[in-house]
């Protein structure tokens, strides 16, 4: 159920297991349902927006909160009543509200223990070829599905990342300070690169056991950056040796006015297998390939070591940029993983090979109307 959501001042959807189609024009609001179904889960969701850019602009509907999210997950036989959305503080100030089973969550980071997402939007269609922020973002999201840690670890690095650049900056440069948040900054960063090594391998392994199989390339993944070596030759003294640097670059950082080393700047390569290729050298159809041939292995390895529960799929506009054999084949992969996928597009024929096997809704005027 969406609330004061974008384009929606109240709507609910009530879908089972199978795929779903969102069809309709440009401006529909069918990415606004993807980007509220992926706020159900740690992150600032699909589009990366700030909190207070999804309140409604128009009329709104009376409601505690300035937005809100709510669903029923299911897993196996057990529902999961899960709530988000955005009020208002003491002070004024706003923040974001977690409910689990109608009780405060202690986070967002606790959504990721129930619920996995993966996605794709056309804006990743760029992400080879861009900065390596964007494919941080994207590792770091498959890496939740493996370890719901993951998203507790970021938070704490950033907050003392944040913490320790304001001191250089502003000061007071308190040494004992500064080395109480460069020890935090050591131990979840060396764990959450750990997480990400972790994720790489098992990607890689999916990706490999695949092969050639299938329409979609074959990806090989590998991390680039100066934490990952730490941990390649240093192994356990990884987290001494970060802090180490961390201590040395006080100065340059205070000059920099950012933290120069550390996993936050760590990079994502990627490979076409096949064509001994960087994913960044290949054609924008073969990114977009290699893309969705990532998020399937992600997709096969959680089903394998979640009790056959797939990641939830979120697929913005994704018919549009492949062509019929790729379409179907996707359609195909979707349906043997038993995922709820969520897609999205501007013309039904796109999604015709799904036959009676999607929940198929055009949007119109903001209702959701079934389509036989």
């Amino acid at each position: 159920m969406l609330t004061n959501f974008r384009s929606y001042a109240s709507t609910e959807i009530q879908v089972g297991r199978r795929p779903i189609v969102l069809a309709g024009p440009n401006g529909a609001g069918k990415t606004n349902v993807l980007d509220a179904i992926s706020l159900l889960s740690p992150g600032r969701g699909l589009r990366g927006a700030k909190l207070g850019e999804h309140v409604r602009k128009g009329p709104a509907v009376p409601s505690e909160a300035l937005w809100a999210v709510s669903a029923t997950v299911a897993r196996g036989d057990t529902a999961y009543e899960i709530g988000t959305g955005l009020t208002l503080g003491p002070g004024g100030g706003e923040r974001r509200q977690v409910r689990l089973n109608n009780a405060p969550a202690q986070g967002s980071a606790d959504l990721a223990e129930i619920v996995q997402m993966a996605w794709l939007t056309p804006a990743m269609d760029r992400l080879f070829i861009e900065g390596a922020s964007g494919r941080r973002r994207f590792l770091d999201r498959l890496v939740l599905g493996f370890d719901a840690a993951h998203a507790r670890h970021t938070l704490r690095y950033e907050q003392a990342m944040r913490e320790r650049a304001r001191l250089l900056k502003y000061g007071p440069r308190d040494p004992a300070w500064l080395d109480g948040l460069e020890e935090q900054m050591a131990e979840a960063g060396i764990a959450l690169a750990i997480a990400r090594a972790d994720a790489v391998e098992r990607l890689n392994r999916a990706l490999a056991e695949r092969g050639e199989a299938g329409v979609f390339p074959a990806a090989q993944l590998s991390l680039e950056g100066e934490v990952d070596a730490l941990i390649a030759e240093r192994g356990t003294g990884a987290q001494a040796d970060l802090r180490e640097r961390l201590e040395r670059t006080r100065i340059r950082d205070a000059e920099a006015g950012r933290t120069t080393v550390g996993p936050h700047v760590s990079d994502l390569l990627v490979r076409h297998t096949q064509k001994r290729t960087d994913a960044r050298e290949c054609s924008t159809g073969e990114q977009k390939a290699l893309l969705i041939s990532i998020v399937l292995a992600h997709a096969r390895e959680l089903s394998h070591i979640k009790d056959g529960f797939a990641p939830i799929l979120l697929l913005d506009e994704i018919a549009a940029h492949l062509d019929h054999i790729r379409r179907t084949a996707l359609f195909e992969e979707v349906l043997a993983l038993k995922a709820q996928a969520w897609m999205t597009g501007t013309d039904l024929s796109l999604f015709e090979a799904f036959g009676s096997r999607a929940e198929i809704f055009h949007l119109s005027g903001g209702e959701f109307i079934r389509q036989d």
